[in-house]
Parts: structure tokens; C-alpha cells; sequence
């Protein structure tokens, strides 16, 4: 009976964050019918918390009914994960990966807060790289570069330069990860992923124009709780250069509003750096803290408006910043205000070694595509030519 009361009150939670988070009420009706007969399904077969949110749980569940079944579920499973009350969300496929894979998905998932959609984009590479090295009898820790650049030039075949660029970006993700967080390599392989260049391709990081970021302040209300979380957020990503996931990790401790200066982990040390904020950046925090953030034992400066007053998840965060800027029919993402930033940086001067330090960018490489952004100062910081 407590998990079925459990499950009852993680439906209601997540029906209210769906209305929070702008899904029309169509979906929003349609994933409420789902979930009542799930409710109910669940009530009769008396499950086990962890027995709930499993595939052959769902596989039952769906047998006779809609596809938007599943999707419900899902979502729901998708959301229990975000905030923590559940291990992992329902698999996609019956077919599974070794476990260190599924453990890597886990982790970039919470850490950079990857919408679920793209995880399937991940399993296919996973998939067919697993598949691969159990051909040929390879484990992952005697991996070499060898290997992998074998496995790519067999799996890049039918794939566009396009594609190909996203999926070697996957298995950098992934080997950095066996490198640093498992110690599952004795080298970092991450560096030695590279493909032909592209640069005369290339298309450029988008950014905002000054008047854009002005209409977008400017348009930014705060008449709610919401938009005033928003618009701090908003100062982090433009003013600071953050990630997502690097605001929705700040806490209460990491801030000091009388020196006006923010603790953040460092990307590759992971020690604390220290980073100085605009005067405007310090107010707008300010006034959250006051104006709109719930009270809670939660030192997480972001907080959740929904009982419980938990972190924000980085999807979250992104959604939110999305919106505000379609508001003011600005088609762009929260990753525009960093590449922004980057390109405020270029035009006070700072070399491409600063802004890669600023950026917290691990190679050179992903730091100097900004540079198409300003082609006049491209030609300067690469050639030491004056136009």
C-alpha cells in the first residue's frame, strides 16, 4: 500500500511539472489517463517499488492498449530519475549493454542533463561498439586507439561528415569517462579521437547580437517566482560562461553576494575556482534568494517550486531559458548565451588559450571554432595578421 501511495503522489507531481514546464494540455490530459490505469494496473499486480519501472512491468502494462501508454510511463520513469527516486528510467530496447555503458549513461545524463531523446543516439553508437569489440575479442581495459579508429572506419560508412562528428563527440564522452571517473584505461584515448578537418565547412557556434541580448533581458518579467529563477539563471550563463549543469550544481555555500564572487569546480582539477560576478549578476541573484526561492533545507541555490523543494534538474533549466527567449521570438537555446560569452571574450582581447580556460574546454580545437564567429578577429589571433 505505500508504494502504490508513493507511486499515486509521483503521478501528481509529475502531471504538475509537466503543466509547469509548458506541454500542451492535450499531452498533459492524455499522460494523466495513461497513468491512472498504470495506477491502477500497479495496484492489482502489487509490485515491489523497484519492480515498477522495469521494461517486462511495462511490456504487461501496455499489451492491448496505445502507444501513448508507453510514452506516459516512460516520461514518468524519465522524471523519477531526474529527481532521484528511482535508479535508472525504463530501457528502451530489450536488448542490453554491459553494465559499464549503462553506468556512463546514467552519469552524462545527470551531469550534463541530456534530454532522454538523444540517450538512444548514444545506445546505437554503444551498441554497435560493444558489438564490435566482442567480435573481436577486445576488453576495455587493454583498449587502444588502434581499436577504436578500426571500429569507426567500419561503423562510419553510411553516415554523413555531420553525423560522424556527433558520434566521435560520444565515444570522447565515453572514454573520458573510463579514464577519469573509472580508471578503467591507463591512457586517455579521448584526445586521440579526431577527424579530417573542416574548418572551410564548419558551421559557425550560434550566438546573440547585442540588440538580441538586450530585447532578451529587456523582455525577461519578473512577475513570478519562476521568471525571477529564470532571470538569475540567465545572468550565469551570459555574464559567467556556465554550463547548465555547472549553475544547477551552485549551492547556498558557493556564493558570496557581499564580495561579489561565485565558487565553482573547476573542469579539470575539479578544485574550486573563484569568479568574480557583475554587479547586475549579483542583484539578480539577489532577488531570487528573497523573492522567489522556497524555503528549504536544501543548501542547492536552485530549487524546484514543486514540493519537494529539490535541485532543478540542467533539462530544466535549458527549458525554462528557451522559453523566455521565444517569448521575446528569439529561436535560439541557453548554449547561445555561452557561445555569446565566448565571443564577448574574442572581442576584449582574450587569446584563444584564455578562452579555453574561460570555456572549460578540454582541447584547443573546441575553443577555436569560436573563431568563425568574428572572422576579422579569426585572421588576427590565428595568422597575427591586421586587417
Amino acid at each position: 500500500m505505500r508504494n502504490e501511495c508513493f507511486l499515486e503522489k509521483s503521478i501528481n507531481d509529475y502531471l504538475k511539472w509537466m503543466a509547469s514546464s509548458g506541454y500542451v494540455a492535450g499531452t498533459c490530459k492524455s499522460h494523466q489517463n495513461e497513468l491512472v490505469q498504470f495506477l491502477d494496473f500497479v495496484k492489482h499486480r502489487r509490485f515491489k517499488w523497484d519492480g515498477i519501472f522495469t521494461l517486462e512491468t511495462l511490456n504487461d502494462f501496455k499489451e492491448g492498449r496505445s502507444k501513448s501508454a508507453a510514452y506516459a510511463v516512460r516520461g514518468l520513469s524519465r522524471y523519477l530519475f531526474r529527481q532521484n527516486r528511482i535508479p535508472r528510467p525504463i530501457e528502451r530496447v530489450e536488448h542490453r549493454l554491459p553494465e559499464i555503458y549503462g553506468d556512463y549513461l546514467l552519469y552524462h545524463q545527470r551531469s550534463c542533463g541530456v534530454p532522454y531523446r538523444r540517450i538512444k543516439q548514444f545506445q546505437r553508437v554503444f551498441s554497435a561498439m560493444n558489438d564490435y569489440l566482442e567480435k573481436h575479442e577486445i576488453h576495455l581495459p587493454t583498449l587502444k586507439i588502434d581499436h577504436i579508429d578500426a571500429f569507426l572506419a567500419e561503423f562510419f560508412t553510411p553516415f554523413s561528415p555531420a553525423t560522424r562528428k556527433a558520434y566521435r563527440s560520444v565515444i570522447r564522452g565515453f572514454l573520458n569517462y573510463l579514464y577519469f571517473e573509472r580508471k578503467m584505461i591507463k591512457r586517455n584515448l579521448a584526445p586521440l579521437v579526431i577527424g579530417p578537418p573542416m574548418f572551410a565547412r564548419a558551421k559557425p557556434p550560434s550566438y546573440l547580437r547585442p540588440r538580441e541580448i538586450k530585447k532578451l533581458f529587456d523582455g525577461a518579467g519578473l512577475s513570478s517566482p519562476l521568471n525571477i529563477r529564470t532571470y538569475a539563471t540567465l545572468h550565469l550563463v551570459y555574464m559567467l560562461g556556465l554550463r547548465p549543469d555547472e549553475i544547477c550544481a551552485i549551492t547556498l555555500d558557493d556564493i558570496s553576494l557581499s564580495r561579489g564572487e561565485l565558487s565553482v569546480e573547476d573542469r579539470k582539477t575539479k578544485g574550486p575556482v573563484i569568479l568574480p560576478m557583475p554587479e547586475e549578476t549579483v542583484k539578480a541573484i539577489a532577488a531570487y534568494l528573497i523573492g522567489a526561492r522556497p524555503e528549504s533545507h536544501d543548501r542547492t541555490l536552485f530549487l524546484r517550486f514543486k514540493a519537494p523543494f529539490g535541485p532543478i534538474s540542467p533539462v530544466v533549466l535549458n527549458t525554462h531559458i528557451k522559453m523566455l527567449m521565444r517569448s521575446v521570438d528569439l529561436p535560439s537555446t541557453a548554449y547561445w548565451l555561452r557561445h555569446t560569452y565566448a565571443q564577448n571574450l574574442l572581442e576584449a582581447g582574450a587569446s584563444i588559450y584564455e578562452i579555453k580556460e574561460m570555456m572549460g574546454h578540454d582541447s584547443i580545437e573546441s575553443t577555436r571554432q569560436y573563431l568563425h564567429i568574428h572572422i576579422t578577429l579569426m585572421r588576427k589571433v590565428l595568422f597575427d595578421e591586421e586587417l
